[in-house]
C-alpha cells in the first residue's frame, strides 16, 4: 500500500454510524474521512434502532416538556443546559432528514404519525416504515454521505488506538483489510458506539464493543457515569444472540407485561426503561418467564404496525398476533462515555466524542427512549462546527502501511461476556464488584500493553459501578438500594481505575506524525 494524503486540515472520523456520518455531512464542504470497519451502512446500531426519532412537533407538545421528560427519567444526572438545547433542536432536526430524503410515516393528511414511548408524556415518537427507523435514516444518510465529494470513506478500516505525541492527539492506528495501518492526523472524532457485546444478553450488533471507549481511555481522557447501562426490558428471549429487540412503541401501542400465568408485571408498562427492567429482572433472575402479550393490543393490527419485530418473532415461531411474546432484559444502551463539552471535545487535545460513544449529559442514569438517535443528529452539528473552527494550520492526513506501534491485543470478549452478565447486571452487588474490579485490575497487569478492549472497558465499569454506592437509573445495587440526596457524576480515567494517580503512557512514534 503506497501512502496516500489528503487535504489539509482533514479529521478523521471512527465509525460510520448515525453520529458519525451525520458529523462528515455538517462538516462539508470542509474535506473528512470516515472509518467505516465494514461496508458503509452495515452493522451499526443507528440502522438496528426500532423505536424512532424524538422531537416535539405535535400541536399538543413543546420542546420544553421534552426536556421536563427527558430529565425526569435522567433521574438527577442530566446536564439541564444540554437537554434544553438538543430537545429545542429536534423539531429542526427531523426537517433536516426529510431534507436528506428520510420518509417518515405519515397520515393520509401528511403530517408525521407521532408514536408513544416509555416516560414520554407525549405522543412524539416520529417513526419510519413502522419499526424500521433506523434503517430507513441511515439508507438516507448513506446515500448523502456517497454523494458528497468532501467525504473520504475508508471500508474496512478497523482503528485500534489513538497516537498521542506531547499530550495531543497525532493519528490512528488501524487495521486496514488486515494490513496494521497508521493514519496520521491532529484531529480525531470518536463514533463508534455503544459496548452492548461486553453481556451476554444484548439487543447490540457485534461490533457494539466499546472500542472508542477503550482507545479513549488509554489515550487519557476522562471518562463518566460509565456504570449507567441501559437494560432495554424487551429483548426476545428466544436464545438469539444478538437479541432482537421488540420496541417500546409496541407497549405503546396497548402489549402488556405479563409472567408465564399471565399476570402483570410492573404496574405501569410505560415507566421508565430502568424501572421495568429492574420488574423484569426479579422474575427472570428467580427462574421465571416474562412476556409481552399483544393479543388484545395492537392484536391483528401488530405485522402491520410492527414488521421488523413479526419478521423476528416469526423466525423464532412466536406468532406475536395470537400468543406472547418472550422477553428478558438485555444490555442496550451506553449513557455514560467520554465526557465531552457542549463541543463534543474530550480531555485530551484534538480528540472529540460523539453520538453514544460521548456523555453529553443528555441522557443522565437512564436515556429516555428515542432520544439517541436525536442526540447523533444534533450533537453531530455542535462537533462539526468545533472542527471548522480549528481547521485552519491543522496537518493534512497521511495513510501509510507501518508496524503497529503497540503489540497485538488479546481478543478477549469471550472471557469478559460472562463476567459482566453476572456482575454488572441489571442488578449489582458491592462484594461482587470488588471482586470483579480486583481480579481484571490483575488482568490488566498480566497482560500489560497486550490487554483486550473488552477488559479494559470492563474494569473501568466495574470501577465505576463499585464507586456508586446508591441505586439511580441504570445502576442498581442490592446493597445499596437507596438514592442519595445529593445527584453527583462519577468521573474515571484508567489510571484512576489502576490505582495510579497518572493516566496511561504516551505512545511513541517514529518518524514526523504529519
Amino acid at each position: 500500500m503506497r501512502t496516500q494524503h489528503w487535504a489539509s486540515g482533514a479529521p478523521v472520523i471512527v465509525g460510520a454510524g448515525l453520529a458519525g456520518l451525520m458529523t462528515a455531512l455538517r462538516l462539508a464542504p470542509q474535506p473528512s474521512i470516515v472509518l467505516a470497519a465494514g461496508r458503509l451502512g452495515e452493522g451499526t446500531a443507528s440502522g438496528w434502532a426500532q423505536g424512532g426519532f424524538a422531537a416535539a412537533v405535535g400541536d399538543d407538545d413543546s420542546p420544553e416538556l421534552h426536556a421536563l421528560d427527558t430529565l425526569s427519567a435522567g433521574v438527577g444526572l442530566c446536564d439541564e443546559l444540554v437537554v434544553r438545547r438538543i430537545t429545542g433542536a429536534a423539531p429542526r432536526a427531523v426537517e433536516e432528514l426529510c431534507g436528506l430524503g428520510v420518509q417518515f410515516d405519515r397520515s393520509p393528511d401528511g403530517a408525521l404519525r407521532l408514536g408513544l414511548e416509555g416516560a414520554h408524556g407525549r405522543r412524539r415518537i416520529v417513526h419510519a416504515r413502522g419499526d424500521a427507523t433506523g434503517a430507513e435514516i441511515m439508507r438516507a444518510v448513506v446515500a448523502a454521505v456517497r454523494a458528497e465529494p468532501a467525504i473520504t470513506v475508508i471500508e474496512g478500516a478497523v482503528a485500534r488506538d489513538l497516537l498521542i505525541l506531547d499530550g495531543r492527539v497525532a493519528g490512528v492506528l488501524l487495521d486496514l483489510d488486515g494490513r496494521p495501518s497508521r493514519l496520521a492526523t491532529g484531529r480525531v472524532v470518536l463514533a463508534t458506539g455503544g459496548a452492548g457485546q461486553l453481556w451476554l444478553h444484548t439487543t447490540n450488533p457485534r461490533g457494539a464493543r466499546g472500542q472508542g471507549l477503550a482507545m479513549a481511555a488509554r489515550a487519557g481522557a476522562v471518562l463518566r457515569d460509565l456504570e449507567m447501562v441501559q437494560f432495554h426490558p424487551t429483548a426476545l428471549d428466544v436464545g438469539c444472540d444478538p437479541m432482537p429487540l421488540v420496541s417500546e412503541a409496541v407497549r405503546g401501542a396497548g402489549a402488556r407485561l405479563v409472567d408465564a400465568q399471565g399476570r402483570p408485571l410492573t404496574d405501569d408498562p410505560l415507566a421508565a426503561r430502568d424501572v421495568v427492567s429492574r420488574a423484569l429482572w426479579h422474575t427472570v433472575s428467580s427462574g421465571g418467564r416474562a412476556y409481552l402479550d399483544a393479543r388484545e393490543a395492537p392484536g391483528d393490527r401488530f405485522g402491520e404496525l410492527f414488521p421488523t419485530v413479526t419478521r423476528a418473532c416469526l423466525a423464532a415461531g412466536v406468532d406475536p398476533a395470537v400468543e406472547p411474546i418472550p422477553v428478558r432484559p438485555a444490555a442496550h444502551y451506553q449513557c455514560g462515555g467520554v465526557e465531552v463539552d457542549m463541543a463534543g471535545r474530550t480531555s485530551v487535545d484534538g480528540l472529540w466524542a460523539v453520538g453514544e460513544t460521548a456523555s453529553t449529559g443528555l441522557h443522565g442514569a437512564n436515556r429516555l427512549a428515542s432520544n439517541s438517535l436525536l442526540e447523533a443528529v444534533v450533537c453531530a452539528g455542535w462537533v462539526a462546527v468545533d472542527l471548522a473552527e480549528t481547521g485552519a494550520g491543522s496537518p493534512g492526513a497521511r495513510l501509510s502501511e507501518a508496524p503497529p506501534v503497540s503489540p497485538a491485543r488479546v481478543d478477549d470478549l469471550a472471557a469478559v461476556r460472562p463476567l459482566m452478565s453476572r456482575v454488572l447486571g441489571v442488578m449489582r452487588t458491592g462484594e461482587e464488584l470488588c471482586a470483579a474490579r480486583a481480579g481484571l485490575a490483575e488482568a490488566v497487569a498480566s497482560a500489560g500493553d497486550r490487554t483486550g478492549d473488552a477488559t479494559v472497558l470492563a474494569l473501568l465499569i466495574a470501577s465505576s459501578a463499585l464507586r456508586r454506592r446508591e441505586s439511580r437509573g441504570g445502576h442498581a445495587r442490592l446493597d445499596h438500594p437507596g438514592t442519595n440526596p445529593v445527584a453527583t457524576h462519577s468521573t474515571i480515567t484508567l489510571g484512576d481505575a489502576l490505582g495510579a494517580t497518572s493516566t496511561t503512557p504516551e505512545l511513541a512514534l517514529t518518524g514526523d506524525p504529519r
